[in-house]
């Protein structure tokens, strides 16, 4: 017969379950962790917790609101998921042996638009217009350089007669600049969607930025980055190792310039560049660093690999790295309004929920 004591500490455990959540804590599943709990259709997360596989050789259930997700891998106390196609933001559980674990929340980017081809960063503009480009292979002719999508996410052709468009910015008046890596130009676009060229001989023009005070940075991904000022003169800002792809840039609230470019190492670099030039190493390790924005707190985000897992990576002022959204194929991102953000994969955008707010492209 069970003590006072006994009932006592058995009441207070069931009763510390039901506000925890918990169910079926005697040899049921139980979640205790989702590791990111922010993913793309494709991703895979890590779900941390007791009792999570099967006492039968068979893998556990993972439930995405009402869409089965595949396990990767399982244990006991960890099981890596992949997030399935139609999953949406909400509830996620683990069945084992007939029990449902305690529902955790996680977050899914939901799809705007498919069929495109970024290879960084989307735009948007004052008026939360996004801008995506249909970069193709280098010389490929398409017909659509450069799509508009309105807040009601219909898409329209914008830019028709670019070739192999890479890099967008807004400045300050709202002209948007577009960089060619075919011909190694920079081109200002018109609200109606006409272009001029902005300036010329930037080798494999890729990433592009604005300081403050309005000059351009161009990256040209075989190692050197430009700065043109607002009369347009063209000097050597800083040199860098050459990249595979491409250079991508971002400007910190401070007015020093991140520049990412996947070299042939698995283990890269974010090199951080002063007013003045010097460069210096921010971050090292990331697998083919592409997009970056920073946070109104200083954090940067990368569409990278962070130990081998791909997604978007937030890396603290001081230099902390984790992998803050899982998805493959990511290349860029851009902070949206609605503390939102809009992920670029390399043939779609989409939209995720992120209560974050994102440092202004071109603060005062």
């Amino acid at each position: 017969m069970l003590g006072l004591a006994t009932l006592c500490s058995v009441f207070l455990m069931s009763l510390s379950d039901r506000i925890l959540g918990r169910k079926n804590v005697n040899g049921g599943p139980r979640i205790d962790a989702i590791v990111p709990a922010l993913a793309l259709a494709g991703g895979e997360i890590r779900i941390t917790g007791s009792g999570l596989r099967p006492r039968e050789l068979v893998r556990p259930k993972v439930r995405f609101g009402d869409v089965e997700g595949s396990v990767v891998v399982s244990s006991d106390a960890f099981l890596v998921a992949r997030v399935p196609e139609g999953a949406t933001s909400g509830a996620l559980v683990v069945a084992t042996d007939g029990h449902v674990s305690n529902a955790q929340p996680v977050k899914v980017a939901v799809p705007i638009a498919e069929n495109l081809h970024p290879v960084t960063n989307p735009a948007l503009d004052a008026e939360g217009n996004l801008y995506v480009t249909f970069s193709g292979s280098r010389g490929q002719k398409v017909p659509v350089a450069i799509f508009k999508i309105d807040t009601n996410y219909t898409v329209k052709p914008f830019v028709v007669e670019m070739m192999n468009a890479t890099s967008m910015a807004f400045d300050r008046q709202g002209m948007l600049y577009a960089s060619s890596r075919y011909d190694g130009a920079v081109y200002r676009v018109a609200p109606n969607g006409s272009m001029t060229t902005y300036a010329e001989g930037m080798g494999v023009a890729t990433g592009i930025a604005f300081d403050r005070e309005q000059n351009l940075y161009v990256g040209d991904r075989s190692g050197t980055i430009f700065k043109i000022s607002r009369d347009q003169q063209v000097f050597v800002f800083a040199t860098l190792e050459p990249s595979v792809s491409a250079y991508h840039l971002a400007f910190n609230a401070h007015g020093d310039l991140f520049v990412t470019g996947p070299t042939t190492s698995s283990f890269d670099h974010v090199y951080k560049i002063a007013p003045n030039g010097t460069v210096s190493t921010f971050y090292k390790g990331l697998g083919r660093p592409q997009g970056l924005a920073f946070d109104g707190e200083g954090n940067l985000y990368v569409a990278a690999s962070l130990a081998g897992k791909r997604g978007i990576v937030k890396i603290t002022p001081d230099g902390k790295a984790t992998l803050e959204v899982a998805g493959h194929g990511l290349v860029g991102l851009a902070f949206a309004p609605g503390r939102s953000v809009v992920l670029a994969t390399t043939d779609a955008v989409h939209h995720l929920a992120w209560n974050i707010q994102g440092l202004p492209l071109l603060p005062e």
